[in-house]
């Protein structure tokens, strides 16, 4: 009965696509989350609908727009973050806010707000294709080969990036990395939670993982575990209840992140932040 909806060939597509997405997006999700960079998120994803934009006006598959809009874009913000002319905020707020409106001209010059362009603003199972979902298996791997490779770089950096470049971590190299890995992992959400829904799959995962008080490994893992959960079951529940997939995928990893919060025994501030620092710290 369960396994009954793999007959149909776009639920198993989304379904591989949805795991993939669920992996990749807690395990960079965390560092932003660590350093503050939530915002970065929401800004890559706003560029990728400008990316999505353009690839329905060019009529070229838009995950591959969406990618390299993403791409260009993260380096941009890191190299004005970098010069330190204008305020990491400021940098985040200038490409937000021209890409949204890069993405109205172009749309409005492909005639427009259509069918094609909701599922990629909320998600949506029916759009993934196979070209897509070897993009993201591809990408994917590509993400978490990364993050293993410079996990000790980002894991000392995100917690004290001073500290970490007086001990000779190439501090500039590893933000540059972090924020291209992000900027894959929030292009690649797109069919799963669509563009208006991804920060939440990076950042929900984690802060519900957190709420556990565990060292930073096991706190990947269960960020991995809520992620996933939350993705499958949001694909069977909108299959069935005929609803959104990302809005359901997000609804559910609020649910579990306050049903954790709830059964979190009360703590002082002060306790929970110490006791947080040193289950995570490296």
């Amino acid at each position: 009965m369960i396994l009954d909806i793999f007959q149909y060939g776009f639920v198993a597509r989304g379904v591989e696509a949805g795991i993939m997405v669920a992996l990749t997006a807690p395990l960079v999700g965390i560092f932003l989350v660590l350093r503050r960079y939530s915002l970065i998120a929401d800004t890559l994803a706003h560029v990728s609908l400008a990316g999505v934009a353009v690839g329905l006006w060019l009529k070229v598959n838009p995950m591959i727009t969406a990618i390299a809009a993403a791409v260009l874009s993260s380096l941009g913000i890191e190299k004005l973050r970098a010069t330190k002319k204008i305020y990491g905020e400021s940098a985040l707020a200038l490409f937000l806010s021209g890409s949204l409106a890069l993405a109205i001209v172009l749309l409005s010059l492909a005639r427009g707000f259509n069918a094609n362009l909701f599922n990629y603003l909320f998600g949506s199972i029916v759009t993934v294709t196979a070209a897509d979902v070897s993009i993201i298996a591809l990408l994917g791997m590509v993400v978490i080969a990364a993050v293993v490779a410079f996990y000790k770089e980002l894991v000392y950096t995100s917690f004290d990036e001073e500290v970490a470049r007086v001990s000779g971590i190439p501090t500039r190299l590893v933000n540059t990395v972090l924020i291209l890995l992000a900027a894959l992992t929030v292009s690649l959400s797109i069919p799963i939670v669509g563009v208006l829904l991804i920060a939440a799959l990076m950042v929900v995962p984690v802060i519900t993982a957190l709420q556990l008080k565990k060292s930073f490994k096991k706190t990947i893992m269960y960020a991995e575990a809520v992620s996933v959960f939350s993705v499958i079951a949001g694909i069977y529940v909108s299959f069935y209840l005929n609803l959104s997939t990302g809005g359901t995928i997000v609804l559910i990893m609020l649910a579990l992140f306050f049903a954790v919060l709830a059964g979190k025994p009360a703590k002082g501030e002060a306790g929970k932040s110490a006791s947080a620092a040193r289950r995570l710290a490296p």
